[in-house]
């Protein structure tokens, strides 16, 4: 602001009104008003963005693990003795992959064990086997090496996020067993273990013995080629220790293990706490150590659908439900909001029921979407009787939420074409119509645009209004048309998210991921096209 004149000093120069104490003293005050609001604005800009920062790099650390998948590598038979050529449909493969498994572990030996070895592959492998082998007949005839997926507890051990396991360390002393399988004592040479399981949690009783329980740390000692859980240790008169131990992969003899030449790998999260045993684990490490398990690209993830089982879910029915959807959506808004916008600005007359129909497509704008949930649920499935949990529907209730946007958005672009274009139209003697649809509209047609995109943007991302017409439900196949079953992405996190399976906690940061992405192209094709056609007046 320019100083102004308010009076004249004793030498005759004009006197500031910001040169007394009391105008240096305001004009101080609001400058410093002015950087604190500066700073202050900095401040929650940082803020915003530190937010969006941890939101995204939570997302997307989560999200990595979803993105690989781990398979073990079994010799599949697939002879003739097998699988009937003539009867492919009628071959249990799952029965197939699973004797596979099995006879890489010929120590385990009863029912539940063996129980607990099948599961760890899929139950799918049985599905992706006959659908290869449909693809490649080749595979028949013979013994083929065979990549099944394993199951959700498996692989999240294998990524690191279902235990807390330490590495292999070697023991500075002798070890030796009793015996090569069942429960067995262990003799230490030095009692330097006594303090190890102290430390993990053993429990101390009678004599000083300790007992690990399934509340404490597992340790477990690899030696002789075999594996051994211990349970309890006593120190021994002669300063060693006696353990008593559970042999999980039984040894090859009873030769004494030399310092150096058995190790030991302690599990911190106790057995009771955690979704996979200790058998389990060492299975898989032995499988990996044996080189059978490698890490995949997870195309069951991007090219399949729900499924309950974590390793088998996919997304890409709720991808497919999206698209089908969004079409639906599209196809019913865009050309009833615009011409709906159009008579509105241009040729309907200004008297009440005008602004009776405008104020309240403003606030048909703010409604909650909840309520157009219910309305396409009484209308169009209780009294029409359309198919429920159908893209149709799903269709047409977004249709509904997004057409006050596009209408809001398609009257705002109308009404910043400049008057002088309608007048020019109008002075050659161009009719209203072709005034508005010549001139006007192609003019306003990158705003209307923008707003559309917005508005199908918002409507990707809902939720609420598409649960009270069923796509809530849990659908496996892929739809194939716009009356199937389906379901969208943002109902698809919202299913996996309530599940309690530890394996979709990865596929839901996943799944959020993909609709990010979604939502950041459209909002940037709407920015490319404002920017490409923009006219400025």
């Amino acid at each position: 602001m320019t100083d102004a004149i308010s009076s004249f000093g004793a030498v005759g120069r004009p006197v500031s009104i910001h040169t007394d104490d009391a105008a240096k003293a305001r004009l101080k005050g609001r400058y410093r008003t002015e950087t604190w609001f500066k700073w202050l604005g900095a401040a929650a800009v940082a803020l915003a963005g530190l937010f969006l920062v941890l939101l995204l790099s939570t997302i997307v650390t989560q999200a990595i693990p979803a993105l690989r998948q781990n398979y073990v590598t079994l010799p599949i038979d697939l002879s003739a003795a097998k699988v009937d050529p003539a009867k492919l449909d009628e071959v249990n493969y799952d029965a197939i992959a699973q004797e596979a498994l099995t006879a890489k572990f010929p120590n385990v030996t009863s029912r539940q064990d063996k129980r607990l070895l099948r599961g760890l592959i899929s139950t799918g492998t049985g599905v992706f086997l006959r659908k290869d082998i449909a693809a490649d007949p080749g595979m028949l005839g013979g013994t083929v090496d065979y990549a099944v997926p394993l199951d959700d507890f498996a692989d999240l051990y294998l990524k690191g996020l279902l235990a807390d396991v330490g590495s292999d360390e070697a023991i500075s002393t002798s070890v030796t067993p009793s015996q090569t399988s069942g429960d067995i004592d262990l003799t230490f040479g030095d009692d330097a273990m006594l303090a190890l399981a102290r430390g993990h949690g053993a429990t101390e009783g009678e004599n000083g013995m300790l007992t690990l329980t399934s509340g404490a740390s597992s340790l477990l000692v690899a030696f002789n080629g075999g594996t051994v859980k211990l349970t309890a240790l006593s120190p021994a008169a002669n300063g060693t220790v006696i353990a008593k131990g559970t042999v999980i992969e039984a040894l090859d003899s009873t030769a004494p293990a030399a310092s150096g030449q058995a190790f030991l790998r302690v599990i911190e999260t106790p057995e009771a706490s955690r979704k996979i045993s200790d058998k389990v684990i060492v299975w898989l490490d032995m499988l990996k150590s044996a080189g059978l398990i490698e890490s995949r690209f997870n195309s069951i993830f991007f090219f399949t659908g729900a499924s309950r089982e974590p390793e088998l879910a996919g997304v890409w029915g709720a991808v497919v439900g999206s698209f089908l959807t969004m079409i639906v959506t599209l196809a019913i808004a865009f050309p009833i909001g615009v011409s709906a916008a159009i008579y509105l600005e241009e040729f309907a007359p200004r008297n009440r029921l005008t602004t009776m129909i405008e104020v309240n497509i403003n606030n048909l704008a703010a409604v909650p979407s909840i309520v157009f949930g219910l309305l396409g649920l009484a209308v169009f499935l209780n009294f029409f009787g359309m198919p429920r949990s159908a893209p149709v529907v799903g269709g047409m209730v977004l249709a509904l939420m997004t057409l006050p946007i596009i209408i809001i958005a398609s009257r705002a672009s109308l009404r910043a074409v400049p008057p002088s274009i309608r007048e020019a139209a109008l002075g050659i003697g161009a009719s209203k119509v072709q005034t508005v649809f010549h001139h006007v509209l192609p003019l306003a047609m990158p705003g209307i645009m923008t707003g559309t995109i917005l508005g199908m943007a918002h409507a990707l991302g809902e939720t609420a209004p598409l649960l009270m017409i069923g796509m809530v439900a849990f659908i496996v196949d892929i739809p194939g048309g716009f009356t199937d079953p389906a379901t969208i992405l943002p109902v698809q996190i919202f299913m996996w998210a309530d599940f309690p399976e530890a394996g979709f906690q990865q596929k839901t940061s996943a799944a959020i991921l993909i609709l990010l992405v979604f939502l950041v192209i459209m909002n940037a094709i709407a920015v490319i096209l404002r920017r490409r056609f923009e006219r400025r007046w």
